[in-house]
Parts: C-alpha cells; structure tokens; sequence
C-alpha cells in the first residue's frame, strides 16, 4: 500500500513538472518571438554620429554650424566630422557596400545630386529612408528627384547650385547695355551682345573648357531637358532638340571667338578675375571666387541665365551641381535622422549663419525669407543677390538626372570636338547615342 501511494505520488509530481515546463517553455518561446521583433523595428542608439563630406571652406564648415546648433539641445551626442575628398568618398561607398559590409560605413554623407540615383539604384538596402523626417514642401522642387526613389526620400536636400549670369557691368556699358538690358537674353542675343563687347573692349564674353560640358548641362535643364529618357535610364541624345540647340550655341561661341580656351579649375578663375572675360554663367557658388578680387567691386551684378533660343518653355533658371544629406542603413540609423530633421531640415536660424559665415545657400524655402537674404551686397553694386538666386531656385525645372551623366558626357565631348571639326550635327548626336545604349547596358 505504502510503496502503491509513493508510486502515484511520483506519476503526480512528474505530471505537475511536466505541466510547468510546458508552460514556461511556451512563456520563453513568446517572449523571444517578441525580442526578435523588437530588434528588427529598433536601432540601436548610438553616442557618436559619424559624417562624411568635402570642402573644409564649405560642406565642412556647414557641418560645424549644424553640430553647434544641434549641440544645444543634444550635448550628450558627439558629432564625428571626417572630411575627404568627394572622389575618395565615391570610391570608399562604392568598395564597402559592393562588398555587403557596413563595417567603416558612417552614419551620414554627402552626395552629389548627379551621383545619387546611382548608389540608390544600385545599392538599394544600404540606405535609410527618411521619408516624412523633413517637409518636402519646404524644399526647392527640383532637388527632390534626385534623392528619391518610387516617392521613397532618401535624400535631406541641402545646397542648391542655382545659376546665374555674373557680368562685368562696366564692360556691357562700355558696349552700350545697362543691367536692366540683360533681365531676360536668350543666347543668341547674350551671343550678339558678345560680339558688340568684343568690339568695344577686346574683353572674350565667357570662357570654355573642352573637356567640360557643364554649359551644355544647364542650358537643357532650362527646358527641363537631360541626357536621358524621364526614365533616368534610357539615353536621350539623337532626337533631343535642347541638346542640339546647346551644341549650335557652344559652337557659335567657338566660332565667333567669344569664348576663351581654358583647361582646368584655376585657368577658370584666372579668366574672370584678371578681367579677361565679361561674364561667367554658371552656379552661385562661384561668389566667393568672383569677390576674392577686391579690386572689382562695383563692377560686377548678377542677371537670370540665358534661355535656349526658339524655345518658348525655355525658362530663365538652371541649376549647376549642388549634393544632399544622406543615412545609411545601420545602426545609429534613427539618431543621424535626427540630427538632420533638426539642424538642415527645419532650423531657420541655422541657414541664416549658413549664408552670413560662409555665404552658403541652401534649397530650403522658409529660409529665403530671413534678413540675411534680403541684405545688399556692396560688392555686386548694392544687389541683393541672395534673394535673386533664391527665386531663380524655386523655379528650376525637376529633372531625372539617372546614374549616368557622367559617362554620357564622355561620350559628348568627343562628339562635340567632332560637330566643331566639320561633322554634322545629327550624325554626331546620333553616333553618341549608339554609343551610350552601348555602354551604359
């Protein structure tokens, strides 16, 4: 009797462990399911944010600006500002995320607006999207194509590269043409007006680099016009009547003689602040470079760019290089949108000292309403600048820039050295563009 009680005694005990395990077996399941969740939605935070960018004198100097600003509210967050050139950046993005590691990725980077697309495209999961962390409302229009993807952003829009037509004021009146004369020229009249300033000063109206087609660039996007298809794919160059209208133009300017040669960065400079050329039509971040010449203050404004002629939607504002803000996809990812939603992409103040230290004009609207881009500026006869090119900014026309400008420009500047030799225009476009669908696949 004794050893039949000891026996169900043990069968109940056994069917009580049982029972408990069961449940605490279920209980730890749960609960790890839930963990697993949780790490999938989560990032870790992070105690320091890392950044990469170029241009101590301006992409750089942004960055100071902005982790002060940021430092105000978020002390305990350190901002790691690592500057490289843009080349060497491209390259170490390129090698680490083709290899499928985020090791020695940082947390943000600068990337030029015509690059974008293609590391979005071709590295689709390494990026953190940051739709809805910034109002795209309060961005110029035409910077949200290029950081974006399927109405995914990608990109905090940041500098614009809004052009304009910088003239020497006392050569144009030495010629006979007052400023209020140059407020909406297409080329072919800043052309003739070039050949009358020729005449009168022996001054050239611009310089030209063979080998650079950024003219050619912002007189299509004034149309809304680029090298490919509004697919950002498919090359758009025989057929593309911007195009051929840009390449007539370039060529007249050759010649005419209108256009001194030049072959790098310096030579560039050198043209306009030696006073060899007239004008230089291109983005507003050449301002410090034209005011570095102390000697020429009061002798220079700024007009909208040159339409392309016979072109009725042609409008008076291009745009010339400009980048923007981008997250990479790892941990930290949530603290780095953080500090772009708080700093580049809503503080007004910030793009106030932006434009007063470092004369930086960004593309985010609110800000073109602040004293600062309102203020004269002596040097270009009391013109306020600023305010002009913010206006100029609000109308650029949105293009799909797509991942191959820069192959495809290759490709043009030895077609273009072939239409000046002799060749004709519409075999010439149409060579290059067998040439790209090739290539480009």
């Amino acid at each position: 009797m004794k050893k039949m009680m000891m026996a169900c005694f043990s069968i109940c005990l056994l069917f009580i462990v049982v029972a408990c395990s069961s449940g605490n077996s279920d209980t730890t399941s749960n609960e790890g399911s839930t963990g697993d969740q949780e790490d999938e939605n989560q990032s870790s935070s992070v105690d320091e944010i890392t950044i990469w960018a170029w241009d101590p004198n301006f992409n750089i100097a942004a960055l100071e600006l902005a982790k002060d600003t940021y430092a105000e509210e978020n002390a305990d967050v350190n901002i790691n500002i690592v500057e490289s050139a843009q080349d060497d950046i491209i390259q170490r993005l390129n090698t680490i995320l083709s290899s499928g590691s985020t090791s020695g990725l940082p947390h943000i980077v600068l990337i030029e607006d015509y690059r974008a697309q293609g590391f979005l495209q071709s590295y689709p999961d390494s990026f953190h999207e940051i739709t809805g962390a910034y109002e795209l409302d309060n961005f110029a229009p035409y910077k949200i194509a290029p950081t974006s993807i399927d109405d995914a952003n990608y990109g905090l829009p940041f500098d614009t590269g809004v052009a304009g037509l910088y003239v020497r004021t006392d050569y144009f009146e030495e010629a006979g043409y007052s400023v209020e004369d140059l407020q909406s020229l297409d080329w072919n009249e800043y052309i003739e007006i070039g050949k009358e300033i020729k005449e009168a000063t022996g001054k050239y109206l611009l310089t030209l680099e063979p080998n650079n087609l950024s003219q050619l660039r912002m007189m299509i996007q004034t149309n809304g016009g680029w090298y490919v298809e509004e697919d950002g794919v498919t090359p758009y160059l025989a057929d593309n009547e911007d195009l051929k209208i840009a390449f007539e133009v370039y060529k007249t300017l050759i010649d005419e003689d209108l256009a001194k040669p030049i072959s790098d960065w310096s030579q560039f400079v050198a043209g306009f602040n030696s006073g060899e050329v007239a004008s230089v039509p291109t983005g507003n971040w050449i301002t410090p470079s034209v005011t570095a010449e102390e000697s020429q203050s009061g002798d220079w404004a700024v007009v909208p760019f040159p339409t392309l002629p016979g072109v009725e939607s042609s409008i008076p504002a291009t745009n010339l290089g400009g980048s923007s803000w981008y997250v990479l996809n790892i941990d930290g990812k949530e603290d780095a949108t953080d500090f772009l939603a708080k700093t580049f992409g809503s503080n007004d103040q910030l793009y106030e000292d932006l434009l007063n230290e470092i004369g930086a004009i960004g593309t985010y609207l609110p800000a073109s309403q602040n004293d600062a881009y309102q203020s004269e500026v002596e040097f270009f006869g009391n013109q306020s600048i600023y305010a002009d090119f913010a206006k100029w900014s609000e109308l650029i026309p949105q293009v799909n820039y797509g991942i191959h400008t820069y192959s495809i420009e290759d490709i043009l500047v030895v077609e273009m050295q072939n239409y000046l030799n002799g060749k004709d225009i519409d075999q010439a476009l149409q060579d290059a563009q067998v040439q790209a669908e090739t290539q480009i696949r």
